[in-house]
This record gives structure tokens, C-alpha cells and sequence, in this order.
């Protein structure tokens, strides 16, 4: 990805992650630019900020295109469109389609609030996670950033960090700390694949981390 990551982003909300991302790119401390926002939900506040600074938004839904087959394909379609090279999901509660999936294999990024595969899988998103680490007793939960394929919380880690379990944690305070730590440790390692420190796989193959852990 000569230039500089070329980035696409699906959210469903606000996409705290994507602003964070769009603010090192404008900072000129992420090697990257925004190509699209991609939303399934025609309010989401991450489409208008998108459109506040000019770049391309898209609310493409199964309600507003017929299926989710139609919406899948209109996804990778803008996605191939918009000259989107690597993918970011941020806060995107659909499951991806398989032309979407198949045409970003090993290039579509999800930040998971929580250590996987121990607490992932389908249903086991936002508060759910952090309610199954503190029933569990754990001392750590944490952050992981994989890729995405067919299945649930599935693909390759790409990076992961460690967050304590401090005493008279509650699920939400867990989730309010664990959510103040995502946005910059997905530019983080957005920083670490524009560089090269951290490898992405060929299609098909399995992630590889470069030089620095």
C-alpha cells in the first residue's frame, strides 16, 4: 500500500475508533487517507461527521436495499469504488457479507473489547463482554484487533493489549475504561501496518507480524 493505507470504514453509530483514525490522518501522524464511510444505519452520527469533512458517506442497509444481499454487494462494490484497500470496522454491528468478505480477505480490521478467542463469539459484544469477564473472575481482560472472516470474532489477532481487572470493577466501569483505550490503540496499530512493523497476510494466508511486537 504504497502512499499510505487507504482506508474504508463501516460504523454503525459514531464510530469513536474511525474519528480517532480520521484525526491522526489529519494530524499527519497516520500514513493513510479516508476514502469512504459506510454506515447500515441512515442516522449514524460517523456519516455525518464523515460528511462534515468531505469525505464520500453511504447508508447501505438491507431495509433500504431489499436484502442483505443487495447490501452486501453494494458494500464491497463502493468499498472496490472508492479505492478502499483496507477495511475498518468501527462499531459496525452487521455481520459482513460473503462478496464483501471475499473481496477484502485478510484486509478488514475489527477492534473486539475484550481477549479472544476466550470472550468472543456471536452475542458476545460490548457490555456482554465485559458482564462474562467479571462473572468469570478474571484478572485481565483487554483489547484485541483482528481480521475479520465468516465467523464471529474468528480471524487472525493482529495485535491485542492486556487491561487490568481493578477490585470493585462493575461491568461498566470496565467498559467505560476498556472504550477510552480503543480509539488510539486502533491508530496505533494502523501506524504499526502503514510502517510495516506489522505485516497483513496474503489472501488466504495467515497474519505475520514484522519487526516490532
Amino acid at each position: 500500500m504504497r502512499g499510505g493505507l487507504k482506508l474504508g470504514f463501516l460504523a454503525s453509530h459514531s464510530g469513536s475508533s474511525m474519528k480517532a483514525i480520521l484525526d491522526a490522518i489529519a494530524q499527519g501522524t497516520l500514513r493513510a487517507s479516508a476514502c469512504v464511510v459506510i454506515s447500515n444505519n441512515a442516522d449514524a452520527p460517523a456519516l455525518a461527521y464523515a460528511k462534515a469533512l468531505g469525505i464520500p458517506a453511504y447508508h447501505l442497509s438491507r431495509t433500504r436495499l431489499g436484502s442483505a444481499e443487495a447490501a452486501d454487494r453494494a458494500i464491497a462494490e463502493t468499498l472496490a469504488a472508492r479505492g478502499a484497500e483496507l477495511v475498518v470496522l468501527s462499531g459496525y454491528l452487521r455481520k459482513l457479507g460473503p462478496l464483501t468478505l471475499a473481496r477484502y480477505r485478510g484486509r478488514i480490521l475489527n477492534i473486539h473489547p475484550g481477549r479472544l478467542p476466550a470472550y468472543g463469539g456471536r452475542g458476545m459484544y460490548g457490555r456482554r463482554v465485559h458482564e462474562a469477564v467479571i462473572a468469570a473472575g478474571e484478572r485481565l481482560s483487554g483489547i484485541t484487533i483482528h481480521l475479520v472472516d465468516e465467523e464471529y470474532d474468528h480471524g487472525p489477532t493482529l495485535a491485542a493489549r492486556d487491561v487490568a481487572i481493578e477490585p470493585g470493577d462493575t461491568p461498566e466501569t470496565l467498559a467505560r475504561r476498556i472504550e477510552a483505550l480503543e480509539p488510539q490503540f486502533f491508530v496505533d496499530t494502523l501506524r504499526r501496518v502503514a510502517e510495516g512493523a506489522l505485516l497483513l497476510p496474503d489472501p488466504g494466508g495467515v497474519a505475520t507480524q514484522g519487526k516490532s511486537a
